[in-house]
């Protein structure tokens, strides 16, 4: 599949995001996250993770804190073992939230075995539009995913990114950066310290 290269494309969102936005990863997302360089105190690598539940923690989190931004950076093969997700969102709305998921055909991290439905076309943004999200939009190049960032500071959500990549079967799995509970607890610590405001960028 051709598409943003992922590596690329999560060093724009290193470079956009700002000290009131959650950013949590998973799959290979979470492994280049990492890779990248030392983490925020406001990113939660969900690793290692029940496959799926990113973006249900994403949307506790942004009902928790609707004074907060937060990305959730999803698979493919992830959002497919919870698409149920996608309706309880949608029927919630909260707007502070942004779901990118990482559409490569693949699951990636376990050897690169086609993902049933999107390798053979498959429009999850056509999914998530039937589910009810309003915003949905499909990212092919490096410059469509920066704009979608941008839109996202400027505009209420739900928002839901299919963000086409090029898939990396070689690569190995993610690796936890640490005893689960203890990220959780400083992640947890870390939200909280946020001091309570409105919504960053809007008056």
């Amino acid at each position: 599949m051709s598409g943003v290269e992922l590596t690329a494309a999560l060093r724009t969102l290193r470079e956009t995001r700002d000290d009131r936005t959650i950013v949590v990863t998973t799959m290979g997302a979470a492994r280049e996250w990492m890779a990248l360089g030392p983490l925020h105190p406001l990113d939660f690598v969900l690793v290692p993770s029940s496959m799926g539940q990113a973006s249900s923690l994403g949307l506790g989190l942004a009902l928790a804190r609707p004074d907060l931004r937060v990305v959730v950076v999803n698979g493919d093969g992830s959002l497919l073992m919870n698409l149920g997700s996608l309706v309880t969102i949608a029927g919630e709305r909260p707007p502070n939230l942004l779901m990118v998921v990482v559409a490569n055909g693949v699951y990636e991290v376990t050897g690169g075995q086609p993902t049933p439905g999107v390798a053979a076309g498959v429009d999850l943004a056509t999914v998530a539009s039937g589910c009810g999200w309003k915003q949905v939009i499909t990212c092919r190049t490096q410059d469509q995913w920066r704009q979608s960032l941008v839109a996202q500071q400027e505009t209420n959500g739900p928002r839901l990114v299919v963000l086409e990549t090029r898939a990396n079967p070689g690569a190995a799995g993610p690796r936890s950066p640490g005893k689960a509970q203890l990220r959780a607890a400083a992640f947890t610590d870390a939200v909280a310290g946020v001091v309570a405001g409105g919504m960053p960028g809007r008056a």
